[in-house]
């Protein structure tokens, strides 16, 4: 096989959702050959190729439904890069994941790398990035000579960070989590505001300009109504508030947790907006 280092990588890319689109049209803008399997026309066919790449990208999808955290299409797709290959993660996964994968694939390399884009910026987001960060599965050299590589590759950042998978994993649900709980909180001060016979356009303006606030979650009435949406925030915070409740146990973080989660799909249902989602993450009756 040749090395990596000897020529430009063969990047593949498995699921071509936005995610998975936008990141394989960055890197066909830069020159670099892409590979591109999807189930659906016209990459259903390129299976076979996925095998001669150089470093396999995945962005599939992994739901949070009645059930639990589902992360099998990520498993099927990690068995489709050649052995020795290079596998990064995009795909949002539980804590500890990654490293689950590896066991099961040790005859690749397998980071997990979160991802940052928004569904209405994602081409921007992706050639764009504010940060590149790897969490490696292993603390190996074969590890250590990869991430140098795919960094070497990714588009400039400001900030690049190699870490434990567990970590970056981490890191990911940090962010949506917190864009979750912004999202519900300004909600709550936009109800205490009309009780208040304020106008929420001069806060909102205010808030804007405030440097310590993530001003794109002050908006109480956001696309098709209320809430924090999505194809992300909701399966990923239930994925969260689960995850929370098993591994710390805290009676009092867990009320904290489902508090807000409640409050979020009381805002989303009275709405309308996202109810497919939340049916498909929480049952029919929602909770």
């Amino acid at each position: 096989m040749t090395e990596v280092s000897d020529r430009k990588p063969r990047i593949g890319f498995i699921g071509q959702g936005y995610v998975g689109k936008n990141y394989a049209d960055d890197f066909e803008r830069r020159g670099f050959q892409v590979v591109r399997f999807a189930l659906e026309k016209p990459y259903r066919d390129n299976k076979d190729g996925i095998r001669e790449c150089d470093i396999v990208f995945i962005a599939v999808p992994t739901p949070t439904t009645p059930e639990g955290f589902d992360d099998s299409v990520v498993r099927d797709a990690i068995a489709l890069a050649g052995a020795g290959r290079t596998v990064i993660v995009k795909s949002t996964v539980v804590p500890g994941t990654t490293k689950s994968f590896q066991a099961q694939y040790p005859d690749r390399v397998i980071f997990y790398s979160p991802e940052f884009l928004s569904e209405a910026t994602a081409a921007h987001d992706a050639a764009h990035p504010f940060s590149n960060i790897l969490g490696s599965a292993a603390d190996d050299e074969a590890h250590r000579i990869a991430a140098e590589r795919v960094h070497a590759i990714l588009p400039a950042a400001s900030f690049a960070q190699t870490c434990d998978s567990t970590e970056a994993e981490l890191i990911k649900y940090a962010h949506n989590g917190s864009g979750y709980v912004a999202v519900v909180f300004f909600n709550l001060m936009y109800d205490l505001a009309q009780k208040s016979g304020a106008d929420w356009s001069v806060i909102e303006e205010a808030l804007r300009a405030d440097p310590f606030i993530a001003s794109q979650y002050v908006k109480p009435v956001h696309k098709s109504g209320r809430g924090a949406g999505g194809h992300c925030f909701i399966k990923d915070f239930a994925a969260l508030r689960g995850l929370y409740e098993e591994e710390v146990g805290d009676a009092e973080g867990i009320a904290a947790l489902s508090a807000i989660e409640a409050k979020n799909i009381a805002l989303l249902k009275e709405s309308g907006k996202d109810i497919d989602l939340i049916k498909g993450v929480y049952g029919p009756d929602g909770i």
